[in-house]
This record gives structure tokens, sequence and C-alpha cells, in this order.
């Protein structure tokens, strides 16, 4: 009698183990790590003034941008250049582009580490520009994510 009764409990034990719980199994901590490090889509909205702003991460300190598809580099105001640990002199200055009024002055520079949202990229040729009022976003840094979209009042970045 007891064999019988062994039987079915560990056939009831093997069904029990089996059966579906609707339970997924506890992530990993490499996948907990990999979907934590997944950089998120970031939606920006047209202010006001018909511009697209964001605050962006630039060597660890944050920096207030204008989002400016039109340009090549990142600029710099001098102000934020030496908030986020750029070495430079006003006497280092020299024409660097041109713009409406005629020559931009300023210093050409790489920015070790810019990052929005967990969008890094390394290396990113910028500018620090004279008497510029205004840290400007462009393509140095938009050309390396994975998509720029503008639809409406609306910019994605991903």
């Amino acid at each position: 009698m007891l064999k019988p009764l062994l039987c079915v409990i560990i056939v009831g034990a093997s069904v029990g183990l089996a059966w579906p719980t609707g339970h997924a199994p506890a992530p990993s901590r490499a996948a907990s790590a990999a979907a934590a490090s997944v950089p998120k889509e970031t939606l920006l909205r047209r202010q006001d003034d018909g511009h697209f702003y964001a605050d962006v991460e630039v060597n660890g300190q944050l920096v207030h941008f204008l989002i400016d598809t039109g340009a090549t580099g990142v600029a710099l105001t001098e102000e934020d250049a030496r908030r986020v640990g750029l070495v430079f002199s006003p006497g280092e200055f020299e024409p660097v582009g041109m713009g409406a009024g005629g020559p931009i002055r300023g210093k050409v520079v790489t920015i070790d580490r810019v990052s929005l949202d967990g969008k890094e990229a390394r290396d990113v040729h910028g500018a620090i520009l004279q008497g510029a009022t205004m840290s400007l976003l462009g393509q140095a840094y938009l050309s390396k994510l994975g998509s720029v979209e503008m639809s409406g009042d609306y910019m994605r970045l991903s």
C-alpha cells in the first residue's frame, strides 16, 4: 500500500513542479544591468520661441542646450566650457566658422563625454564660442544617435 501512495506523491510533485505558475523567472543580474543601461527615448517639446532645448550632461556636468540640427558641432559658451572643465584662454580664440553676422571666433575642442538620457557619445567635436549666450547641441552629437525625428511640436531622440 505504501508503494502506490509513494508513486502518487512523486507523480503529483513532478506535475506540480512542471505546471506553469504565470510568474516569469526573476531576471539575472546581468539582464537587469543591461536593461538599466539601455538608453531611453527622449521626447522634447517645442518651446514658445520655436526652439527645442535639453539639459545634457557634458563631462559629468549639466549644460542647458538649444538643439541645433543645422550646427555641425557642439558649441559651448565660455561659462559652460569652464564649468565642464575645458581649459582655454580668450587669447586662443580664432575664426572657427561663419555666422549671419560674419566670422565666429572661438577655440576648437574635443569634448570627452556628452550624454542625454543614457545616449552617450565620446570624443565629440566642438568649439568654445566667444561671446555666445547659449550652448548649441549640433550634429557632432546628434548624428551618433539612432534617430532624430521631428513631428509637429515634438522632437524624438533615440
